[in-house]
């Protein structure tokens, strides 16, 4: 076979690769509306208020998560496997397990939220009367009781475009509420409300998908599979599922809670200069982040199937791809991102901003961010490559010692050194975790491509 980097002329013919980025271009696409609302909303808001949003959301988000069994991984994991093999019944009895566990998770989820409603927005919001926002945010939890799960089965069946379609039509819908609100300048309320139509769209959205598509790929009446016997190994499956909610629980705390670390620490002002940094760095990995969850139904096949020289390819190449774009945009923030996003600039005789220069501060929270997520973005498979293996196990114990020394280190410095400090940790964990994972899935895939058993 010929080498991954050779007849780059060539990878045009290469029909994975070709299914991965169409597949990525669509869930992209609908992406753009999303960003461009983040950018009027902090404009709209100002600083503080934006912050205070954000840590609203980010409050909400993490309680559901830290009950969620990342059902997605699951589904991807299992029930791709099984469709792989041709095994439509086993499939089916995945799928429906799922999705009742996500069920019974997402309403535990709300009733937690309504218990630590009250202690989070005194702690994070620094305002008691931001509960009331805590609790009309959190219908979004019930409003994806199967998400996860349908959107699984979406990846694993190949429906990447219907779900580009529904992002499209939530941002579609969402912008023209957001209008509505921005011409009768609308503060934090109206614009949380636009932000729980969304949210329960795209919750609701992928479950009517599914059940629209899965008839052609599970059979009609596929919900009736009986679970039992139809399940895989159960101690495995339960440690898959164990280890991936862990997983996110440790993700929870290193990875997708700056906003409220950063408040806890400081306030909602500084809390909207990292809002602000994040909402721009997820411009800069937007085009590779579909990547994450069209990739991995392909690796999992691979892996299914023992096609490693298949894997080697499809692994150099969308690494090719995710490194040059990474690089470029990266390049272009150090040269003009600072004029480009926070400075007035002038465009036919008018001056026009991005963000306004209120939000300047933000511009070196940037930068440090972009080093950490650059190397994430380039190896965005690191995750992936392990759950295909079977071992959830692995990041979650990487994660876990790397999130110990993130937090660990954060209560220590950061009220010392102040906000640059909590960035560059967010930094170094994404380096230090992202680099394990690489090195120990390729490690793996060595092994199992050579006859050998697991990397001890």
């Amino acid at each position: 076979m010929k080498k991954p980097f050779s007849g780059i002329k060539n990878w045009g013919k290469d029909v994975v690769l070709k299914k991965v980025v169409g597949n990525s271009a669509y869930l992209f696409g609908s992406q753009a509306i999303s960003a461009v609302l983040s950018i009027l909303t902090a404009n709209l808001l100002g600083v503080a208020s934006f912050g205070a949003l954000g840590v609203v959301i980010s409050f909400v988000t993490n309680i559901n998560r830290l009950l969620s069994f990342r059902m997605a991984d699951f589904v991807v994991r299992y029930m791709g496997g099984y469709l792989a093999e041709e095994k439509r019944e086993n499939a089916a009895a995945v799928l429906k397990a799922a999705a009742l566990t996500e069920f019974a998770t997402s309403v535990l989820a709300y009733l937690m939220l309504v218990l630590l409603s009250g202690w989070g927005a005194n702690n994070f919001a620094k305002d008691p009367s931001v509960r009331r926002l805590f609790l009309i945010y959190g219908i979004a939890i019930l409003g994806n009781v199967m998400a996860e799960s349908a959107t699984g089965a979406l990846q694993v069946t190949g429906h990447f475009k219907s779900q580009a379609l529904l992002n499209l039509f939530e941002s579609l819908l969402a912008a023209g509420l957001f209008l509505a609100v921005f011409l009768n300048q609308g503060g934090i309320f109206a614009v949380m409300l636009v932000y729980l139509a969304g949210k329960m769209v795209l919750g609701i959205g992928p479950v009517l998908l599914a059940l629209y598509w899965l008839p052609k790929s599970l059979g009609k009446g596929w919900w009736r599979t009986p679970m039992r016997g139809n399940l895989p190994e159960q101690k495995p499956m339960i440690r898959f599922a164990l280890s991936s909610n862990f997983s996110s629980t440790v993700t929870i705390l290193a990875r997708d809670s700056e906003v409220l670390w950063v408040s806890y620490f400081f306030d909602t002002t500084v809390a909207g200069y990292f809002k602000v940094a994040l909402a721009v760095i997820n411009l800069v990995v937007m085009p590779i982040t579909p990547f994450i969850s069209t990739t991995f139904p392909e690796i999992t096949k691979n892996v299914a199937r023992k096609q490693w020289s298949h894997l080697k390819q499809l692994l150099t190449r969308v690494t090719v791809i995710s490194a040059a774009w990474t690089g470029a945009v990266a390049a272009g923030l150090l040269l003009l991102g600072r004029q480009l996003l926070f400075s007035p600039w002038t465009l036919f005789g008018r001056t026009i901003y991005i963000y306004k220069e209120v939000y300047a501060p933000a511009y070196s929270v940037l930068l440090v961010l972009l080093v950490g997520y650059g190397v994430a973005n380039i190896f965005f498979w690191n995750r992936s490559l392990l759950l295909a293996f079977g071992e959830a196990e692995i990041p979650l114990k990487v994660s876990f010692l790397t999130m110990l020394g993130k937090v660990g280190l954060a209560f220590l410095i950061v009220p010392v050194l102040g906000y640059m400090a909590e960035a560059a940790l967010f930094s170094a964990y994404f380096v230090v975790s992202v680099g394990v994972m690489v090195a120990r899935g390729l490690g793996e895939k060595r092994a199992r491509e050579m006859g050998g058993g697991k990397v001890g």
